[in-house]
């Protein structure tokens, strides 16, 4: 019975997939749902998309051997999500483009866009193969597959629903699985699973107060937690494509507030459901196996199922999110790029395209800002669209067939990762680090800082990068001083760039400035 409810949820999720398939209508509504979602909608899309397999089944496992102070992992998720709809959101709304690479174009100039382009990617196939692995391993247990038809058919419905239509389906299904997720962890599980072990007060008093204390995992561990989660959260890609989905920026805002409150609520729910199993499935050595082992134990089949189904969609909305937004950056930032060179005209040495129409782009402001979001000339006010813009996102014809060409591919990308891959968790360690140490300096520089230039924002991801890799392989990749001494590198980098380079050009601050305060 357990199975029959999975395989009706994974139906549904292929339907919502056909349904987004006639709302994609452009490469907006593939991209970013149109730019047009209300607070409803992303609330539940963007907490489904940062709660994933590491949320749930991680986050039991946590409670269940480091009890309340468990939560940290997913309350700094949370805490990330608050940080960044309070302070940032609202203005990276404003921006109108597709990719963190193209907000640090549009500030600082051209220059960083390759490589934070590749750090995106890596960082969003490392998310989706993460959640892959982790659904993967719920196939196997409910269906008695092996992992590579567990990864196949997981996987193949995954980029189905994903590729039909793009973030419309994302969404759409999303919410779906915030509605399960909701249902499931906050009306069923944790419910039952207090009931089971005798009730709150007197699971407390059962308990050491080491696993009773919400900072019974001690505070290098917490810290460690709000370096890499809550940093990562307010800089990555699949994070920043939602809030471009937003249809204002109080949505933006309060919107993403909401869903960050819930989140600390889930945190909060995981670690308690994880503190009971210790009483009704104790003796457990893999903590990643005390999410199914306490279903089984305390649940009907109907009720597993429906619970089951909650766990799949938070990883399937992760893996789903994280796809799309490798896909987006590989596509926007570092292949069509390429291929637009061979249609602008060459450079001169100074940097400055040798025909008039390169040089009037470049020194056009409002060209600048159209540039980066993608949108035409004639849509910013110049009637003609530009070689610069051209040049920042080339035009096919029929972006929403080649963005499903780049989605599948990384598609496939993932599912091989997800069969091969050794240690999911040190390649998700290691591109949560770089990202953290390569680009929340320079991000986030870029957003409060007006002296912050491209040779800071290079200085600073490649010192961070390089760091936080040395200090992996000398001190070990889960090493807290990667990230610690990856960030105070970014940060000199970017101070001693900035000032020791000519300031970012008028014409790029006025755009930037222009875009931002509209």
């Amino acid at each position: 019975m357990d199975s029959l409810v999975v395989i009706i949820y994974l139906a549904a999720m292929v339907g919502f997939g056909v349904w987004g398939r006639f709302k994609a209508h452009n490469q907006e509504d593939f991209l970013v749902a149109g730019r047009r979602l209300g607070g409803l909608l992303y609330t539940g899309t963007m907490s489904a998309v940062v709660l994933g397999g590491a949320s749930t089944i991680g986050g039991v496992g946590l409670g269940y051997t480091a009890g309340l102070s468990g939560m940290w992992l997913v309350f700094a998720i949370g805490l990330g999500i608050i940080a960044l709809s309070l302070f940032f959101a609202p203005k990276i709304q404003k921006l109108e483009i597709y990719t963190v690479s193209q907000m640090l174009e549009l500030r600082y100039g051209k220059g960083s866009r390759f490589v934070s382009g590749a750090i995106m990617t890596a960082y969003g196939l490392m998310i989706s193969t993460t959640s892959t692995v982790a659904y993967a391993t719920v196939f196997h247990a409910l269906f008695d597959l092996n992992k590579v038809w567990s990864v196949l058919i997981g996987g193949g419905i995954v980029i189905l629903y994903s590729m039909l239509g793009g973030m419309w389906s994302i969404t759409l299904t999303d919410f779906v699985q915030f509605f399960i997720q909701t249902i499931g962890i906050f009306l069923i599980m944790l419910p039952i699973v207090l009931s089971k072990s005798g009730g709150i007060s007197e699971l407390f008093s059962s308990l050491p107060e080491s696993h009773t204390s919400p900072v019974g995992i001690g505070w290098e561990a917490i810290l460690g937690y709000i370096l890499i989660y809550t940093l990562g959260l307010l800089i990555g890609q699949d994070i920043w494509q939602r809030v471009f989905t937003a249809r204002s920026p109080g949505v933006a805002r309060w919107g993403g507030f909401s869903a960050g409150v819930y989140c600390l609520l889930y945190a909060v729910a995981g670690a308690l459901i994880g503190m009971a199993a210790t009483k009704i499935v104790p003796g457990i050595e893999v903590q990643d196996d005390v999410f199914v082992a306490v279903v089984d134990a305390s649940m009907s089949p109907v009720l597993a199922g429906i619970v089951l189904a909650a766990a799949l969609a938070a990883m399937m909305s992760t893996a789903s999110g994280s796809l799309m937004a490798a896909s987006t950056v590989c596509r926007q930032d570092i292949v069509e790029p390429i291929l637009a060179r061979k249609d602008i005209v060459p450079e001169r040495g100074d940097g400055v395209g040798a025909g008039a129409g390169a040089k009037d782009a470049a020194t056009d402001g409002s060209d600048a800002s159209a540039s980066a979001s993608g949108i035409s000339g004639s849509e910013s006010g110049s009637g003609a669209k530009s070689t610069l813009v051209r040049s920042l996102v080339r035009e096919t014809g029929d972006e929403i067939r080649d963005s499903r060409i780049y989605l599948i591919v990384l598609g496939v990308v993932t599912l091989v990762l997800a069969m091969i891959m050794p240690s999911v968790v040190e390649a998700l360690t290691v591109a949560y680090n770089l990202l953290v140490a390569g680009l929340f300096i320079p991000i986030l520089g870029g957003l409060v800082f007006k002296r912050g230039t491209i040779v800071g924002v290079m200085a600073g991801m490649i010192l961070g990068a390089v760091t936080t890799v040395i200090v992996m392989i000398v001190a070990g990749i889960y090493a807290n001083e990667a990230i610690y001494l990856g960030l105070i590198a970014s940060l000199v980098g970017y101070l001693v760039g900035s000032f020791a380079s000519k300031p970012t050009s008028p014409e790029v601050m006025a755009a930037w400035k222009e875009r931002i305060t509209r």
